[in-house]
């Protein structure tokens, strides 16, 4: 399940051992493609990886932290600390085995 960040709050993602945040806004076609993708990749890799969904046009001082620029934008965090990031679509097999790289 991916849970959607709000009023910036990216607390619990930052509690989390792994967590995958989406960075990604509804006008985006690309971020429709992927979204889709990250929601099936967050049931493969349920109790390995929390999986959260930023929308940058509701969440800007988010984004601006970590240097959101172009969406979607796909940031890997262990315990709070950026361990890897990918930007643009990507099909799940690529996904899945980067992901399967960082657990």
């Amino acid at each position: 399940m991916v849970q959607k960040i709000v009023n910036n709050d990216a607390a619990a993602a930052m509690a989390e051992d792994i967590a995958f945040i989406d960075f990604s806004a509804t006008w985006c076609g690309p971020c429709s493609m992927v979204a889709p993708v990250v929601e099936s990749l967050s049931e493969k890799f349920a109790g390995k990886i929390a999986f959260y969904n930023c929308d940058v046009d509701e969440n800007m001082d988010l984004a601006a932290k970590y240097g959101i620029q172009n969406i979607p934008a796909l940031l890997v965090l262990k315990k709070g600390e950026i361990a890897d990031t990918k930007v643009g679509f990507m099909p799940e097999p690529i996904l899945e085995q980067w992901l399967n790289g960082l657990v």
